[in-house]
This record gives C-alpha cells, sequence and structure tokens, in this order.
C-alpha cells in the first residue's frame, strides 16, 4: 500500500469490521489489519500458487481470516497469468505487460498460466465485510464488475490506480471514478508515487 492505512483509518474515523483483499500476495497488509480489534473478518485472495501458500502460512492460526486460491473478475472463466519472479509475483497480471516492460525493465515475465477467475459476488460476503482493499494490476474495474451486489454493503475501498497503460487495456482512474460514482463513493485520497499508478481511497457517501 502506498497510501498509510493506519493515517487514514484515524483521518476519516473508518470503523472497519471486515476486510475483503483482493490479490492479497503474501499478507503483507495482515500485519496492519491484525492489530485492529474492530476487524472481526478478512477474506483474502490470491490467484498464485506460490503467493497462496505463503499466505496462508502466516494467516493459518487466525480464524479471523478466510483464505480463496482464486483471482476474481466479472464472470466464472479461466484466464492466463503473466508470472515474473523478479519483484516476488507483485507484478502478476491477468492482462498483458506494456509500459511496465519500459518503466521497470528488470522485471520480467517469465511465463504464463492458467488461473480459474470467478466474479466477488458468487462467494456472497456478509455484510459484516464493509471495506475492500484491491491491487490486481489495471484488472480492478473487472473485479468491481463481478462485485456489484456487495459494493452495495461496502463503505470503502482502497485500490490501485493508474493513469497510463502498463498492463494493455488495464482501466484509468477516471474509470473507477465513474464506476463507483453508481455505489456513491468519492476519492477521498490518492497518491501518485509510482508516478504512472498510484493508490486512491474511496469512501461512500451515506447520504446519497
Amino acid at each position: 500500500m502506498l497510501l498509510d492505512f493506519n493515517s487514514l483509518v484515524s483521518k476519516y474515523d473508518m470503523n472497519i469490521t471486515g476486510i475483503i483483499h483482493i490479490g492479497a500476495h503474501h499478507g503483507d497488509e495482515y500485519d496492519v489489519y491484525k492489530e485492529y480489534d474492530s476487524i472481526k473478518h478478512m477474506l483474502f485472495f490470491e490467484p498464485d500458487k506460490d503467493s497462496f501458500k505463503r499466505l496462508n502460512s502466516k494467516t493459518q492460526d487466525d480464524d479471523r481470516a478466510i483464505l480463496v486460491n482464486s483471482a476474481l473478475g466479472p464472470f466464472s472463466c479461466k484466464m492466463e497469468m503473466y508470472k515474473e519472479t523478479a519483484n516476488k509475483g507483485q507484478s502478476n497480471s491477468l492482462l498483458e505487460p506494456h509500459l511496465h516492460k519500459t518503466q521497470y525493465p528488470k522485471i520480467v515475465f517469465d511465463s504464463t498460466y492458467e488461473v480459474k477467475v470467478h466474479p466477488l459476488d458468487k462467494y456472497e460476503p456478509s455484510k459484516v465485510f464493509n471495506m475492500i482493499n484491491i491491487d490486481v494490476q489495471g484488472f480492478e474495474l473487472e473485479v468491481f464488475r463481478g462485485a456489484k451486489n456487495t459494493l452495495n454493503n461496502i463503505q470503502y475501498v482502497m485500490t490501485e490506480v493508474n493513469r497510463a497503460e502498463l498492463y494493455k487495456n488495464c482501466c484509468m482512474v477516471e474509470e473507477l471514478d465513474e464506476f463507483l460514482c453508481k455505489y456513491g463513493f468519492e476519492r477521498k485520497e490518492t497518491t501518485w508515487e509510482g508516478d504512472t499508478w498510484g493508490d486512491a481511497l474511496y469512501i461512500k457517501n451515506e447520504t446519497l
């Protein structure tokens, strides 16, 4: 996360009861979440088997954490995942790398492999989950398209955003603004520390 989670919780008085983390990788954020007594439920999605094993090892003794070894998208299918090892799999993507190859030439995508993809709504997350944290390398909008029911119960969204095509046909920040606005979300914070990419926090306006 480029945005500081603890600072945002304090600034916006966020009452997080359950968090859905999509693209959990090795579970670095888990170390932050577990310090909050209010977060009683954690649902992690990670499609890469190697990363999933490390995630499982980190969270296996915590009965608050549920792990799913799957990618998310607008519908159920199988897709090719572009895999790299130089960045420990943090840049793995369902989208073909584009500007990423010139912006980060040391990160070489070594192979592709097939992963299963399902819409988030298929899992029918309980209403106790009121935050989504998502980092799926430009595939965020497609994930949200498969989460229309879930979004009705979500109050906070933290997401990676793009303003250039790091991956082919990746969504731009303006597209996320437009889509999430339909569910009452407003972008409150944005950082572009990655230059062409960054992080954003959206909060639902409950008065709408």
